[in-house]
């Protein structure tokens, strides 16, 4: 079998008129859509302040003069508390981003 060879010629390379396409719908203003629903950033407010909350339980209890032991930092309030705090906020950021939109 012979192969055919393809030669450009000025008739092949003469503008062809283009093809008229459908003209596509547009909307007069685009319509921003959310990642997430209200009731997700409701719960994702809800864990950033328990993780807020939780940090501010833990700070303080130093002491002025490092000379001096202070046995206020082990207090329950920054060993039991606050961590708990933290790690339940992280728990319901994780629950508000896997939460799914209500039907």
């Amino acid at each position: 079998m012979r192969e055919k060879s393809v030669f450009l010629t000025k008739k092949s390379m003469k503008r062809q008129p283009a093809k008229k396409r459908p003209a596509a719908k547009r909307s007069s203003a685009p319509q921003a859509s959310l990642l997430f629903g209200k009731e997700n950033y409701k719960w994702m407010l809800i864990g950033l302040a328990l993780i807020a909350l939780g940090f501010i339980l833990m700070a303080g209890g130093g002491s002025k003069n490092p000379e001096v032991f202070n046995p206020d930092i082990f207090s329950f309030r920054r060993i039991r508390l606050a961590p708990f705090l933290v790690l339940l906020g992280f728990a319901v950021e994780i629950y508000a981003i896997m939460r799914g939109p209500r039907k």
